[in-house]
C-alpha cells in the first residue's frame, strides 16, 4: 500500500470502487466512473493497478478483511475453530453484502478471475483450519490420520452456505453460536477416542 498523498488516493478509490460496484453491478462501473466518484484521475488509478480486475481482487480483499484478518491462536482448538468460523471483517458489512451477487456472477463469467477471487478468499481459512485440525492431532484431540480436505469442508461449506444462502433470511445474525454447533458437531464425530 502506498504511503502519503498516494495513500489517500488509494483508499479513496477503493472506496468508489466499493460503493459503484454495490450500486451498479461491476460491468456497470467503468474506471472513469471510479474516477470520478473518488477525485482521483484516471493515470493515478492506473499507477496504482494495472486494469479493473486488480482495482477489483484489492477492493474485495480489503472489503474481506484479508489484511486485518485475526490470527485464530490461543491454544485452544475448539475455540479457534469456532473464532475462525463465526469470523466477519467489522468494516463494510452492509456494501461487502450488496456486491457479494455481483463478484459471484462476474466470476462466473470470467474464470480467471472467479479462481483468484476464490483462493484469495477462501485460501487464508483453509490454511487456518488446517492448522488447527493438525494440531487437534498432535495434540491427541482429534482422530490421527483425518482427512484434512474432509475436515475443511465438513467445516467451512456450512458457514459458506449459510453466509451466501441464508444471509437474507438470518442477516447480522451473531454466527458465534452457529459456528460453536458446528465445532461440536465436528469434534463429537471426528474426537479422538480414548
Amino acid at each position: 500500500m502506498p504511503r502519503g498523498p498516494s495513500a489517500s488516493a488509494h483508499k479513496k478509490v477503493l472506496k468508489a470502487a466499493l460503493e459503484l460496484i454495490a450500486e451498479q453491478g461491476i460491468e456497470g462501473t467503468s474506471m472513469d466512473a471510479v474516477s470520478r466518484k473518488s477525485g482521483v484521475s484516471k493515470a493515478t488509478i492506473y499507477k496504482h493497478w494495472a486494469n479493473k480486475e486488480a482495482l477489483l481482487l484489492e477492493m474485495l480483499a480489503e472489503a474481506s478483511g484479508l489484511r486485518a484478518r485475526p490470527k485464530f491462536d490461543t491454544g485452544d482448538t475448539r475455540a479457534d475453530l469456532a473464532a475462525l468460523l463465526a469470523y466477519r471483517p467489522p468494516e463494510n458489512p452492509e456494501l461487502r453484502d450488496r456486491i457479494l451477487p455481483h463478484v459471484i456472477a462476474y466470476s462466473a463469467r470470467n474464470r480467471t478471475f472467479g479462481t483468484t477471487w476464490r483462493r484469495m478468499v477462501t485460501d487464508p481459512a483453509t490454511r487456518d483450519i488446517r492448522r488447527l485440525v493438525e494440531r487437534g492431532m498432535k495434540k491427541g484431540e482429534l482422530q490421527a490420520g483425518l482427512d484434512q480436505e474432509l475436515a475443511i469442508g465438513l467445516l467451512l461449506g456450512p458457514m459458506l452456505y449459510w453466509h451466501i444462502f441464508r444471509k437474507d433470511v438470518e442477516a447480522r445474525e451473531d454466527q458465534r453460536p452457529r459456528a460453536e454447533a458446528l465445532v461440536d458437531a465436528f469434534w463429537r464425530a471426528f474426537a479422538a477416542r480414548q
